[in-house]
């Protein structure tokens, strides 16, 4: 048998993978849920994630795994309308001519951060279409330096510098300019007449993740099923031992996926891993009436929040019983900070405060209902030097033979963590597990 620690989306995909080469698998979740950073809230229609969820169009390998699942009609591809909001404006940032008006770079300004969009190098007056391929080049400038030297101080300082404030707060200046440039390649496809394409599945991602746990068989998934020993006998895996509500249980196996965060892995085997990861808070409102026009909304000003994205701008409110949904999300870079040392309800008094000085015609007794999640290890802090940092996907030569890992701390995940990057991350050890057996 092989054990599979995790019932995240990176342990479900290496447990199908695993399945469909013939392989018998188990698949141990702690907790009482499925899906990880995709679990859900019931609403008065369909359910909707807790952390807000959408796909890009560059993320092909769990498009190709809805297919497989029967799911490719239910992918819908839909407009995602971004703004920034700056000095009590909105500024829509979708279309061309949108960009173009935009008040707060020269044209300039705009026609460098363009390029540099479109994997265009323009520096010396001959255009390189190759220069940003190998994100590794840039593994160990910091972002600043990079966009300074590759756009312009204006694109930096009225537009990079507030986003990376919202995304990574103090340790902005620790983050390499490798994920700034993954990060605009991950966002994909954009039709310049309307904006961004994203996708989301109907009855958002739980059918995905059911339709998941239906292929590789909820019997061969347990829930409430902590794993507290992976032992072995000398230089493979053996054992695992498996702590349920029915008592401690012992399997025999000859391979491990540990397909959590890397804590855990630590925890079993004594595998350190250094990277750091950052938390998040964020926040659900259910309301009566629409607080904007746009789905995602970046702030450029010192909010206790990093962005307000409007669900139901992206995927009609008739889906919700007519409600409006509305995210409000921030990232903390350790329990020191005072959000994540705030109650809930302090919170929510904070953050809608801000929201009615933002928007005055808000009236806040639109809030019908205000739900907040909070998770410690949301997503790493993607420092210069992360590729040196990553957890191999095959142990055997650090911990024993037949130990794997496909967490959020594997290659798989950079230089963004996503649903896809997890997919990935479990294809990964699961083919070098065939390979082996």
């Amino acid at each position: 048998m092989i054990g599979i620690v995790g019932g995240g989306i990176a342990g479900l995909a290496a447990a199908y993978r695993l399945q469909n080469r013939g392989h018998d698998v188990r698949v141990f979740e702690a907790a009482d849920s499925l899906g990880g950073l995709a679990a859900t809230y019931e609403t008065d229609g369909d359910d909707i994630e807790k952390f807000y969820h959408h796909l890009s169009k560059s993320e092909e390998t769990i498009v190709e795994l809805a297919g497989e699942l029967g799911l490719e009609d239910d992918l819908e591809w839909r407009i995602g309308k971004n703004a920034y909001y700056v000095d009590g404006v909105v500024h829509p940032l979708d279309t061309a001519w949108q960009i173009a008006a935009y008040p707060h770079m020269s044209l300039y300004d705009k026609f460098r951060l363009g390029m540099l969009t479109l994997g265009v190098d323009v520096r010396g007056g001959v255009p390189d279409f190759d220069a940003y391929e190998e994100l590794a080049e840039y593994e160990h400038t910091p972002i600043e330096e990079f966009v300074v030297e590759h756009t312009t101080r204006g694109v930096y300082d009225n537009f990079v510098d507030p986003l990376l404030d919202g995304k990574f707060g103090e340790r902005k200046h620790d983050v390499s300019a490798s994920w700034f440039l993954g990060r605009v390649r991950f966002r994909g496809e954009r039709d310049l007449l309307r904006g961004e394409k994203l996708g989301y599945f109907d009855g958002g991602f739980a059918p995905f993740i059911d339709a998941l746990v239906s292929a590789v068989g909820r019997e061969h998934i347990e829930t409430g099923a902590r794993v507290t020993e992976l032992d072995t006998d000398g230089e493979a895996v053996s054992t695992l031992t498996v702590d349920t509500d029915d008592g401690t249980e012992t399997h025999e196996v000859e391979s491990v996926v540990v397909a959590t965060m890397p804590n855990v892995l630590e925890d079993l085997t004594g595998f350190p891993c250094d990277i750091d990861f950052q938390g998040a808070v964020c926040g659900l409102a259910t309301m009566s009436e629409s607080l904007m026009d746009t789905y995602w909304l970046n702030i450029a000003h010192d909010a206790p929040f990093g962005s307000l994205i409007e669900h139901t701008n992206f995927v009609p409110k008739e889906r919700y019983g007519g409600d409006h949904l509305l995210y409000v999300a921030s990232y903390v870079q350790g329990p020191h900070e005072a959000l994540w040392q705030m109650s809930d309800e302090e919170v929510e008094d904070a953050w809608f405060d801000e929201i009615e000085d933002m928007f005055p015609d808000f009236d806040r007794s639109a809030v019908e209902e205000f739900r907040i999640a909070r998770n410690p290890r949301a997503g790493p802090v993607y420092e210069r030097g992360y590729l040196d940092l990553v957890v191999p996907y095959d142990l055997g030569e650090e911990v024993a033979e037949g130990v794997y890992y496909a967490g959020m701390a594997s290659e798989a995940q950079y230089p963004e963590r996503s649903l896809n990057g997890g997919i990935v991350a479990g294809y990964e050890v699961a083919d070098r597990i065939d390979r082996r057996l």
